[in-house]
C-alpha cells in the first residue's frame, strides 16, 4: 500500500511545509495532496511542490469543478505535469456543494451527476488529442451556444501534447456517483468507506467497471483512503479533540437539506448519531453537538493511541481495506515515520 500526505488548505496564509514533503518523499511516500475551499487554490501549490521534489506524485484532493471549466482544468493540470516531469499529476475532482458553487463561484449547481460526466469526458477528449474537442452534453456543451453566444465558437485541439496524461480521480460517495467514478475515472478518493461497508462499495465499483467495458477492473483503478494518526497515551483526550471538526462538518457544512458529510456518516452506519449532531448544530447548540459525536465513531475512523495500539488497529482494521494508497493526516512527524514502517514505504 502506498502512502500520501496532505497539506493545509484553509489557513489565513499559504504556508508550504516543503521540508516535510521532501522528508516524506525520501521515506518513500508516494503522493502529496492539496485542496481548496474558498481561499487558496489547489493547483498553484502543486507547481511549487514540483519544483522542490523529484518523484512524489502531485494530487488535488480535490479541485472544485464549479471553479473552472473542464478545458482550463485540463490546461492547468497538463502544464504542471509537464513542468514536474510527466506522469506525476493526479487531478482529483469533486463537486463541493451549492453554497460554494453558486455563492462563491457564481455558477449554477445544475445536475451534478451530468455535470461531472460531461466534465470528465471533455478532459479525456482533450488529453487524447484525437481531434478538435466538441461535446454536446446535458450540462456542458462545446462550443458554447447558449445565452450571450456570438455563434462564432469553433472546436479546438490542444496545442499541448500529453505523452503521459494527468490521471483523473474523483472524490465521490453517493452510490451513483461512485459507479460513475469507476466507469469514467482512473481512481477514487474514498469518501465514506469503512470496514463494515466495503462489500457495498465494491458492488458499486464493479457495476461502474461493467459500464466502462473493455475489461476495466481493479487493476486499472486506484483507491486512495485517508487516516488520521495520533500517537498518544491519552486516547480519550485525542478522541475528544477530534469531535469539534466532525461536528462542524456533519452539523454545519452545507445546507441542512444537502450536507454530504451528514450523508456520509449515514453510509458509515452512524445515521442516528448523524441526525442528532445535525439537529443540535442547527439549533445553535454547538457544544452539545460536539458531545453527540460518539467516541467509537472517532476511534474507528483513525489510528489513535500508543505505538502498539496503532499497530494492532492498523492490522485489524486498515491493512485489509481495498486501498492502493492511504493519505496520512497528522501533526506529528513521528507518526509519518511509524506509518512508513507499517506499510514498508521505504522499500518501495
Amino acid at each position: 500500500m502506498k502512502l500520501g500526505c496532505a497539506i493545509e488548505y484553509s489557513g489565513r496564509t499559504v504556508d508550504m511545509p516543503i521540508e516535510r514533503i521532501q522528508r516524506l518523499e525520501a521515506l518513500g511516500y508516494d503522493s502529496v495532496w492539496t485542496a481548496e475551499a474558498y481561499g487558496s487554490d489547489a493547483i498553484t501549490p502543486l507547481a511549487f511542490i514540483a519544483a522542490h521534489t523529484k518523484k512524489i506524485r502531485l494530487g488535488t484532493g480535490v479541485i472544485q469543478v464549479g471553479a473552472r471549466t473542464p478545458t482550463m482544468t485540463a490546461m492547468q493540470l497538463g502544464t504542471v505535469d509537464q513542468l514536474a516531469g510527466g506522469g506525476r499529476v493526479i487531478g482529483g475532482l469533486g463537486l463541493s456543494g451549492p453554497q460554494i458553487v453558486e455563492g462563491w463561484y457564481g455558477t449554477p449547481w445544475g445536475k451534478p451527476k451530468d455535470r461531472l460526466r460531461d466534465y470528465v469526458t471533455i478532459m479525456n477528449k482533450i488529453f487524447a488529442r484525437e481531434g478538435p474537442v466538441s461535446h454536446d452534453g446535458p450540462e456542458i456543451r462545446l462550443p458554447y451556444e447558449g445565452p450571450g453566444s456570438s455563434g462564432l465558437g469553433k472546436p479546438l485541439k490542444s496545442m499541448l501534447h500529453y505523452e503521459q496524461r494527468p490521471a483523473i480521480w474523483l472524490g465521490t460517495g453517493a452510490p451513483e456517483m461512485v459507479k460513475l467514478t469507476a466507469e469514467l475515472a482512473d481512481g477514487w478518493l474514498a469518501f465514506g468507506m469503512r470496514p463494515d461497508n466495503v462489500a457495498t462499495f465494491k458492488g458499486w465499483f464493479e457495476e461502474g467497471f461493467a459500464r466502462a467495458g473493455n475489461g476495466k477492473g481493479y487493476d486499472d483503478f486506484e483507491i486512495q483512503g485517508g487516516v488520521s494518526v495520533t500517537i498518544t497515551n491519552d486516547v480519550k483526550g485525542a478522541v475528544q479533540a477530534s469531535k469539534p471538526f466532525i461536528a462542524l462538518y456533519v452539523g454545519g457544512m452545507g445546507h441542512p437539506s444537502l450536507n454530504f458529510h451528514h450523508k456520509r456518516m449515514h453510509r458509515e452506519g452512524w445515521g442516528e448519531a448523524a441526525d442528532r449532531i445535525l439537529e443540535l448544530f442547527q439549533a445553535g447548540k454547538r457544544e452539545e453537538a460536539i458531545e453527540a459525536v460518539p467516541d467509537e465513531y472517532v476511534d474507528e475512523g483513525g489510528l489513535i493511541g500508543d505505538v502498539d495500539r496503532i499497530k494492532k488497529r492498523w492490522r485489524a482494521q486498515w491493512e485489509d481495506m481495498p486501498y492502493t494508497g492511504v493519505t496520512v493526516r497528522t501533526e506529528q512527524e513521528e507518526a509519518y515515520g511509524l506509518m512508513a514502517e507499517l506499510v514498508g514505504a521505504g522499500d518501495a
